[in-house]
């Protein structure tokens, strides 16, 4: 009998077609910790300081709120400032998917260095842009000067700074809608010409019922950034009071006269315009979004 045991040879248990679950690890801590920090996070930059705003207001009561709201310069500030930023946007998001389409269907010279130049808005200072648009408009401007020729007048007026606002939204529409164009199939399109359909409906009935969500999103963006925008207007505006002063600028002169709750209470009206305006736009594009869905299941 040899020295070394010979120990019997385990087997491995019989399969029984079972596959053991792989344990689901998160990158992220669960929902619980992660809506915690989200929250924190959330109220401490956004809703503590907009609550701020709101609990300072109700020093004046809803009477001396009234009182200021309805004076007519805070009025025409405020119409002055949703008007043009609306206008804007709505150029912007024609404007701004037709750039992004042409930037993604077609391939011509010099097509990567005009695609970077449309993030120079995001990079270069507000006031940069303003003092470059009065320069360009003003009555002794390059392209002002021809215009006032011909009776239109662009700086100091509320056409500038629409201007001034286009410029500044032009990138907030191409950005979000270039990346749905990119995903968007193309046989869709070369079925639906197959199919005879026209160039017309083609966009209108296969192009841009995919692509309406984004437009809505980037409008959305370029009309938030349009009401609060202050460095590239001021200098192209004139800022003459019920003529071409905006919102921003009346609470800075506000603030620079100490008076904080006339200050507090047209922030407090932007406030509530802009969250209407924007729950309004989010809601529409959620129920594009959903119709879409519908029609791709």
């Amino acid at each position: 009998m040899s020295s070394t045991t010979l120990h019997p040879r385990i087997s491995p248990p019989p399969y029984t077609g079972a596959v053991r679950p792989a344990r689901h690890r998160r990158v992220i801590p669960g929902f619980g910790l992660g809506l915690g920090y989200t929250l924190a996070w959330l109220g401490l930059i956004v809703l503590i300081p907009l609550a701020s705003v709101f609990l300072y207001s109700t020093q004046l009561g809803w009477a001396g709120l009234w009182n200021i709201w309805t004076e007519p310069r805070v009025l025409a500030s405020l119409r002055l400032s949703f008007g043009t930023a609306l206008a804007a946007a709505v150029f912007n998001a024609v404007m701004g998917t037709l750039v992004a389409w042409v930037f993604v269907r077609y391939r011509f010279p010099g097509r990567r260095l005009f695609d970077a130049m449309i993030d120079l808005p995001f990079a270069l200072p507000t006031a940069v842009a303003g003092i470059a648009l009065t320069a360009l408009y003003g009555p002794n401007g390059w392209i002002g000067q021809w215009l006032e020729s011909v009776g239109v007048k662009v700086a100091y007026t509320p056409i500038g700074i629409t201007v001034a606002l286009v410029f500044i939204g032009l990138p907030f529409v191409v950005r979000v809608v270039q990346p749905v164009l990119v995903e968007t199939e193309r046989e869709l399109e070369e079925a639906a010409a197959s199919l005879g359909a026209g160039r017309w409906q083609t966009v209108t009935r296969v192009v841009l019922p995919a692509v309406w969500p984004a437009v809505l999103a980037g409008f959305a963006l370029a009309f938030a950034r349009g009401v609060g925008e202050y460095g590239s207007v001021i200098f192209i505006a004139g800022n003459i009071p019920q003529v071409s002063e905006i919102a921003p600028l009346l609470i800075t002169i506000k603030l620079e006269e100490f008076d904080y709750a006339g200050a507090t209470a047209i922030a407090v009206a932007m406030l509530l315009l802009s969250f209407a305006l924007l729950l309004v736009i989010n809601s529409l594009q959620s129920r594009l979004a959903r119709g879409e869905r519908r029609a791709g299941g």
